[in-house]
């Protein structure tokens, strides 16, 4: 019988460190907090032009987009509009992207160490046993 990967690894470290990776990655994912600072008002993108720093917001990024969709409902076939409007989606989905903070929660050394010795020998364990035994 074949073992994990179609080598005569083991299938008992295979799936063994399967779990013990799963669940130290997902406990690990689950310590993450995901906050986002996106609103109207916020500068997107930055630039320095004619010796002042200029900034642009959220806000003016609608701009196009209304310009955009405006240009599209009176001629669909008008590229610009396409341009404008799409650019102005692209823009925004980066903005919001871009804005986007991570913080691990607050927990106890113990805590942490038990999460990546989970994560990490776990992920050690699947991929050793791909290698073949050595008898």
């Amino acid at each position: 019988m074949r073992g994990a990967g179609g080598t005569d690894g083991g299938i008992g470290q295979f799936l063994i460190g399967f779990v013990m990776m799963c669940s130290g990655f997902y406990l690990l994912f689950n310590a993450i907090t995901v906050r986002s600072a996106f609103g109207l008002g916020m500068g997107l993108y930055g630039f320095s032009a004619f010796g002042t720093q200029v900034s642009v917001t959220t806000g003016m990024v609608l701009v196009p987009f209304m310009f955009g969709i405006g240009m599209m409902f009176y001629n669909s076939k008008n590229k610009v509009g396409w341009l404008l409007t799409g650019g102005s989606l692209v823009a925004l989905v980066f903005g919001v992207i871009a804005s986007i903070q991570f913080s691990l929660r607050s927990m106890s050394a113990f805590e942490l160490i038990t999460i990546l010795v989970l994560a990490i020998g776990g992920l050690g364990l699947f991929l050793r046993s791909f290698r073949p035994l050595e008898h």
